[in-house]
């Protein structure tokens, strides 16, 4: 028995020693983008997203700068394309006011839609094999999408079943072709294949789909931005194959997951083969209609190396959640949060899923592996305080609460086919949990 403690306070001080130091390498692979000190206007007169496109591109050719848009309300008939080595700065009281015709985010363009890829209508801001881009200032960007994409419902609809199903059968993404009278709405930022980027201050309002969402990108801050955006699907950031990333002192109102860690769906992610990795989230305030801090459901590729830190959530779903389901495969692994206050959840505070969404009945079960979550506390959840069911024949791997206190929860946890849990300092409504807790009988809990 004295072996076995000692072996379990060398594993939680090694994964200590190793929580520490995550953060700092995360940080070593993280650049911000720089720019030549020159200044573009945007042309006045005319069509104002033909004259700021053009000031873009030119920007551009001439070896990038600062394309500045002064304080006023202009509408974007279309989408703002950002090219290499450009900072688009929009100045306070500068608002862009995107078209509520879906026609005008046409011709399709090379995207994602929850994790297989496609062409499509073209994200409101888009840029697609970009290096050295950002978007800054303290201006708005309003999508007014409750008036056009957020009227679609794509959730279980012949046309998502038809895209899922060409991922599934490896159909060359050339020939998945949606666009024009297809109901699947656009992210609002995505770069694309992307290298150094930067989105710094901006205010993001009613987005169609996905807010904030880097695709196979490379070294991404996102700093300081407030979005407010309660439509159908609204994460505020989902990184998906993408890496370095560092997301920091912003502020997400929102309709789904405040930030869900993505990397591909099923067959898709498993061809693209990018994990993402190498996440820093902190100092950041959500407040969200379904969850807090995720990653999943599509991961498919992998999903390595976070730290998420300081967070402060409001009322939502579940709090920390890890989700995956048979269909995806890939792993979730090498996870720090830490300091997190939460105030009441629907189904789980801490939660750990591997039943998500399941519609193809597929075996391939992720792989869960070192988890650390310490220094969390919350008020009150609907079902229970920590929920973690894995696979009997792929239980989940080490998973580390410390001091942890949640006020409220009709049931402690629920717990099965997860032998490496260790709680440390746990109370859970009032009731101190003990280190090794036993698998219950129940593993019931609603999914979102």
């Amino acid at each position: 028995m004295r072996n076995r403690f000692v072996l379990c306070l060398a594993s939680l001080l090694a994964i200590s020693c190793s929580a520490r130091t995550l953060e700092s390498e995360i940080l070593s692979g993280i650049r911000e983008p720089s720019f030549r000190d020159v200044t573009y206007e945007v042309p006045s007169g005319g069509e104002f997203i033909l004259a700021l496109n053009s000031a873009i591109e030119r920007c551009s050719a001439e070896g990038g700068g600062r394309v500045i848009v002064r304080e006023g309300r202009y509408e974007c008939k279309g989408p703002v394309i950002l090219k290499s080595n450009v900072n688009l700065h929009l100045e306070k009281g500068a608002e862009l006011l995107f078209s509520t015709d879906i026609a005008d985010y046409l011709p399709a363009v090379r995207t994602i839609f929850e994790g297989t890829e496609l062409y499509n209508y073209s994200p409101f801001v888009y840029a697609n094999g970009q290096e050295n881009i950002a978007i800054t200032g303290e201006g708005v960007l309003d999508g007014r999408a409750s008036g056009s994409f957020a009227r679609f419902r794509p959730q279980r609809s012949a046309q998502q079943d038809s895209l899922r199903q060409m991922g599934f059968d490896g159909i060359p993404v050339e020939k998945r072709c949606f666009g024009d009278k297809s109901i699947l709405p656009p992210s609002m930022i995505q770069p694309f294949g992307c290298k150094n980027i930067l989105i710094e201050g901006i205010t993001i309002l009613d987005s169609p789909y996905w807010v904030i969402h880097p695709v196979l990108c490379d070294n991404v801050t996102v700093r300081g931005v407030k979005i407010s955006s309660y439509n159908l699907n609204n994460d505020g950031c989902d990184p998906e194959y993408t890496s370095n990333v560092l997301i920091e002192d912003c502020t997400f109102d929102c309709g789904d997951d405040a930030i869900a860690i993505k990397a591909g769906r099923d067959q898709d992610g498993w061809r693209i083969g990018i994990p993402t990795r190498n996440i820093l989230v902190r100092n950041c305030r959500f407040n969200s209609k379904c969850n807090g801090l995720c990653i999943g459901s599509e991961m498919s590729a992998g999903v390595e190396n976070v730290v998420a830190r300081d967070i402060v959530i409001g009322n939502c779903h579940s709090g920390i959640y890890f989700k995956s389901n048979l269909d995806r495969g890939g792993y979730i692994r090498n996870v720090h949060v830490s300091n997190i206050v939460c105030d009441t959840v629907r189904t789980a505070f801490i939660r750990f899923e591997t039943a998500y969404h399941q519609p193809r009945g597929g075996h391939y079960p992720t792989a869960f592996e070192n988890f650390l979550v310490e220094n969390v506390s919350g008020h009150a959840s609907g079902q229970c305080g920590f929920y973690a069911v894995g696979l009997e024949d792929k239980p989940l791997g080490r998973i580390v609460l410390r001091n942890v206190n949640l006020e409220r929860a009709p049931e402690p946890y629920i717990l099965r086919f997860a032998p490496q849990v260790i709680f440390r300092g746990v109370t859970i409504a009032g009731e101190k949990m003990p280190a090794r807790p036993k698998a219950t009988a129940s593993t019931r809990l609603r999914t979102f």
